[in-house]
């Protein structure tokens, strides 16, 4: 692969990274590494870089090359036309953005027809050029009649046409729009106004009904909900500029301020070129780069509150109680086993639905033995609820429950996001084939407690419900990011060969949807996976795609101790050297021998003595100490309850437990099992100035707040961080 030094070298500048760490990365990916490997098993080359900054890395590489490919392309078609010039040769090479480029070359691009195109045809230009010549004697009139002609009949028809053709002039310099363009970034506002007969019932668009705010302080999620409200015909839009101070640096750039004889069709033009060509560009041009930025940030939240969401801490060696609520269809129950296995299903009715349905008195009180009867049968210690309709309602019978018998089980409301969607498809048919939409999604809401990161990798990302303005975005550029944001998670995790589903299998570093298929037929042919080495084996699956996916692969109980852990196979060898040097065993892995050897040997001496990097040394320390260790540990787990808060029994100045559900850019949703989630408003967080609210909180952090408002009516619920 050759690479374009110029381009690494700019990146390098803008990355602050070394001009040997880029290139490793872009060799390695167009070798077709994948992101995972690289960050994973080859630390030394790229020296330690992440997933992000590996990605910065390709997509800084890649905008850089359309960038010089652009360039070379305008100075080619430039210079076809005969219109390139040294000057505009070196502008061109300069440029640091696409947009820059795009308006250097503005003046040679081949338009539709405008109004200048016939006084252009007609031979006006030079008369154009005259009157920016800025001339103080003469008569215009007689000038402007040596242009009549057959096509022009007037020198007045020939003055008009030629401030057409100035006014496209000043429209195309690229000097002029970058200066209009950035100080209306600046300083340009961006008006709402609600629209004459709009129909907005719940009144969502309230705040931009009449408002005006600066383009540069516009918060992102506004800037999404302007869009969506105009779409909706709800509200009319308009970037205002400054067109005082643009025009009167045009007329400084034009005129120079001097009183030439044609010094008011100068004006005019200016006054044309900014009204009719400039302004109108440059909204258009405002709006689109606050979208492209908006949509960035909306598609970077929903992404970090995936990864928060996926890396939860699972709760291992639970048996769980699934429970999908409903009112006339009833609660669908779903014994879990600790190993994610189906004991038991069954269906209560206890819950009371308003006008036409209530709840028959002898059904709750089964519903309530059979809870207990599961509970006690299977030593249920959790009981996870999903979270909508009648969610609240199944979570107070819930309570009511352990409360009666004095259970020792505690219980959990877990968000039913993307469950229905699990439930329904092919995958989950094929798992339980013989159960209900319904049952499958109690199956669901069990197991997203018990390992958030195997569940849900089962379902599109973008339905899991931790976004803001999802569907007002690129739904490409969402689906690419969240999908890096899962294939993450699951490579840093690692998955276990002999228990991973088709969707868990298929986001690991290097395997397809097709290869997992057939490593799962291995696995059921086999009876199991024994060790790494039988990777090989299966259909389909070359040396290529084994070095990249074996080191996230890991068999608990195989041959090989080593294969339980994240060493990769390629560093056994010295792995087993490393052992012998301190006198230990594959047996010690884990134990407090091991660590106590291992944290006072000279890491230097035995990185020369085994011809071994130091990335790679630590990390076979770090697996030899603990082999089955799990960053998902070092998150928070859901926050598990026994009783029932009402939301009319709070009051301001309560403080409260939560969990947080959703970040988004003006504040974290925060469940207080109290039916409704309330809203830390970024202003409540802290009391310094912080840039976002995730700065300061993630999803499925356990938090303590304090109430500062309620609206009982609306169910609206204020909290704050700050303790008042």
């Amino acid at each position: 692969m050759e690479l374009s030094e110029q381009v690494i070298t700019e990146l390098c500048n803008e990355l602050n990274i070394k001009e040997e760490q880029a290139k490793a990365v872009l060799e390695m990916l167009a070798d077709e590494k994948t992101v995972a490997f690289i960050a994973r098993y080859r630390k030394e080359a790229t020296g330690g870089l992440d997933e992000e900054e590996i990605r910065k890395i390709s997509d800084s590489y890649q905008y850089g090359i359309n960038l010089e490919k652009k360039k070379l392309d305008s100075i080619r078609l430039i210079e076809e036309k005969g219109l390139l010039t040294e000057e505009l040769k070196n502008q061109i090479m300069a440029a640091k953005k696409l947009v820059e480029v795009d308006d250097l070359y503005r003046p040679f691009k081949e338009k539709k027809k405008t109004k200048a195109t016939d006084p252009i045809k007609f031979g006006l230009d030079p008369l154009a050029d005259i009157m920016l010549k800025l001339w103080r004697k003469g008569d215009k009139i007689e000038i402007a009649s040596k242009f009549v002609n057959e096509n022009v009949k007037t020198p007045e028809e020939a003055i008009e046409g030629a401030k057409y053709i100035i006014a496209e002039r000043i429209s195309d310099n690229a000097e002029y729009r970058k200066y209009i363009r950035d100080k209306s970034m600046i300083y340009g506002t961006i008006s709402t106004k609600k629209k004459k007969n709009a129909v907005d019932e719940m009144e969502k668009y309230a705040n931009y009904y009449d408002s005006s705010e600066l383009v540069s302080r516009i918060k992102p999620h506004r800037v999404l909900a302007i869009n969506r409200a105009e779409d909706e015909d709800v509200i009319s839009v308009s970037v205002t500029l400054q067109p005082e101070r643009d025009i009167d640096y045009l007329k400084y750039k034009i005129t120079h301020n001097w009183d030439s004889i044609f010094n008011q069709e100068l004006i005019d033009a200016i006054n044309d070129s900014y009204k009719r060509l400039i302004s109108p560009s440059i909204e258009r041009e405002i709006r689109s780069n606050l979208t492209e930025v908006s949509e960035a940030q909306a598609i970077n939240i929903f992404s970090l509150n995936l990864k928060n969401l996926l890396l939860q801490a699972p709760m291992k060696g639970k048996t769980v109680l699934g429970v999908d609520p409903a009112f006339r269809t009833g609660c669908k129950l779903a014994v879990i086993s600790p190993s994610s296995k189906v004991l038991d299903i069954d269906v209560i009715y206890p819950n009371e639905k308003h006008k036409d349905y209530e709840a028959d008195p002898k059904q709750v009180a089964y519903s309530k033995k059979k809870i207990v009867d599961l509970i006690n049968k299977y030593k249920v210690e959790i009981i996870a609820i999903g979270n909508g309709t009648a969610g609240r309602e199944t979570e107070s019978f819930i309570a009511d429950v352990i409360k009666e018998n004095n259970l020792n089980t505690k219980y959990v409301m877990v968000s039913e996001a993307g469950a229905s969607v699990y439930s329904a498809s092919e995958l989950a048919i094929e798992e339980f084939p013989d159960l209900t939409v319904e049952k499958r999604s109690a199956i669901s809401i069990a197991r997203r407690i018990q390992d958030p990161l195997s569940e849900l990798v089962k379902i599109d990302p973008k339905s899991i419900g931790v976004g803001q303005y999802q569907h007002d975005v690129s739904q490409s550029e969402l689906s690419k990011s969240l999908d890096r944001v899962v294939e993450d998670a699951v490579n840093r995790v690692g998955v276990n060969l002999n228990t991973a589903s088709i969707s868990l299998l298929s986001y690991v570093s290097g395997l397809t949807k097709t290869i997992s298929k057939n490593i799962i037929s291995y696995r059921e042919a086999q009876g199991g996976f024994k060790s790494r080495e039988e990777l090989k084996k299966v259909a389909k699956l070359g040396p290529k795609t084994y070095e990249q996916c074996v080191g996230f692969l890991r068999i608990l109980d195989g041959d090989n101790k080593l294969d339980m852990t994240g060493i990769h196979p390629e560093s056994y060898d010295k792995a087993l050297k490393l052992l012998k040097s301190i006198n230990m065993s594959l047996n010690d892995l884990g134990t407090p021998e091991i660590k106590e050897k291992l944290i006072s040997i000279d890491k230097e001496k035995i990185s020369k003595e085994l011809n071994l990097d130091l990335y790679t040394l630590n990390d076979i320390i770090d697996c030899f100490i603990a082999p089955l260790r799990d960053i998902r540990d070092s998150y928070d787990g859901l926050k598990l309850r026994s009783d029932i808060m009402h939301f009319e029994d709070i009051k301001v100045g309560d403080e409260l437990d939560g969990t947080v559900r959703n970040v988004v850019d003006f504040g974290a949703f925060v469940d207080c099992g109290v039916k409704y989630d309330g809203l830390v408003h970024i202003s409540k967080m802290s009391t310094k100035k912080i840039n976002h609210p995730s700065d300061i909180l993630s999803v499925g952090d356990n938090i303590h707040v304090y109430v500062i408002d309620i609206d009982y009516t609306k169910h609206r619920l204020s909290l704050s961080l700050i303790k008042e």
